[in-house]
């Protein structure tokens, strides 16, 4: 059954100034790595700006244990499990600290912090994490996969059979579509004819819950029933949240083409990131100056991460043919011969 549900219980003091403090390093971070890109240092880059209370709340309302399968729009949630900032710059700036070796520029993935790398094709990584989670449930682990995707995946036959799958097997599978009202350039409205993307559940046999994905609260409230539902065998959770994304598809889409200044603003008075200040003045727990002095002391940490991280040496060019063959075959090793790598 479609239910649309609201955060009835506060988070603690703690935890919300820890989510902001995440929301607000995410969006320094996508600023940062757009500006890089366009001072050709970085190939190409998928901000997360307007959406980070998504994946912040989601990571945090999950156990360490539990997996995540990113999408390529994920900054927070890599923040919110405690990947390093270095990691997350030496990825995009292709240096010998990134775990996957300058490979798919656009994604990322460390099993050390439980993130499955995403795929290049839209949604092909929903059966994955349903697989996933059926096969730790017969391995006997207590953990639950937490899968990301865009409203546009939802229309992909991979979202339908791993919904199906996840169904009928009752896997621990929280997932997580966040409705940014656009798959690159295709409205919302042109994806789908159903009311909601959270009713789609229902054909399935589970729960499909609308939530507000800017407000971090609503979000981390259902996410944690969710992921507690998983845990305790009662089956996976389709969660439609809300949100949208107010930067370009990425460093090489012109969002002018498809939608109008008025549509931002009217999106970017909802910023996830001032709701939860907002919210944080309200309860005294942060003012203007102390919010000052966090994102001035968060952006100069960035800085000199990112000035450290270029000083380290570049990805060898020979490890694009590491991690394929145990032993590289005849005709490669003849190439490697033609080749000044």
């Amino acid at each position: 059954m479609q239910t649309v549900l609201k955060a009835c219980e506060l988070l603690s003091d703690e935890l919300l100034l820890k989510m902001y403090r995440e929301m607000v390093l995410a969006r320094l971070f996508d600023s940062a790595m757009v500006k890089l890109q366009r001072a050709g240092k970085v190939a190409a880059y998928t901000s997360s700006e307007g959406q980070e209370a998504v994946s912040v709340a989601a990571v945090n309302a999950a156990s360490p244990l539990d997996w995540i399968f990113p999408t390529y729009r994920e900054t927070g949630a890599f923040i919110a499990r405690g990947v390093p900032l270095e990691t997350l710059i030496a990825r995009q700036l292709g240096r010998v600290g990134d775990p996957l070796k300058g490979h798919e520029v656009l994604l990322f993935g460390d099993k050390r912090y439980r993130i499955v790398t995403g795929p290049g094709p839209v949604a092909a990584h929903i059966p994955v994490a349903v697989g996933f989670g059926y096969a730790a449930r017969r391995k006997g682990e207590d953990c639950v996969m937490l899968v990301f995707f865009g409203d546009g995946a939802t229309s992909k036959g991979d979202f339908h059979e791993g919904l199906n799958v996840a169904g009928v097997f009752k896997t621990p599978t929280v997932f997580i579509c966040q409705n940014n009202q656009y798959a690159i350039s295709v409205p919302r409205h042109q994806q789908t004819a159903s009311e909601t993307i959270a009713v789609k559940a229902e054909a399935y046999g589970f729960e499909g819950v609308t939530v507000n994905g800017n407000n971090i609260e609503e979000m981390y409230k259902i996410v944690s029933r969710a992921v507690e539902k998983a845990r305790n065998g009662e089956g996976p959770t389709l969660i439609e949240a809300i949100t949208y994304r107010l930067a370009a598809h990425s460093t090489a889409d012109d969002p002018t083409k498809y939608r109008t200044v008025q549509e931002v603003e009217m999106w970017r008075s909802q910023d996830p990131i001032t709701i939860c200040r907002k919210l944080l003045i309200e309860k005294n727990l942060l003012s203007d100056e102390k919010d000052n002095q966090l994102w001035t002391s968060l952006r100069q940490m960035l800085e000199q991460k990112i000035e450290e991280v270029e000083k380290t040496p570049i990805i060898p060019p020979m490890s694009i043919f590491e991690d394929v063959y145990s032993t590289p075959p005849w005709h490669l090793r003849e190439e490697f011969s033609d080749v000044n790598l």
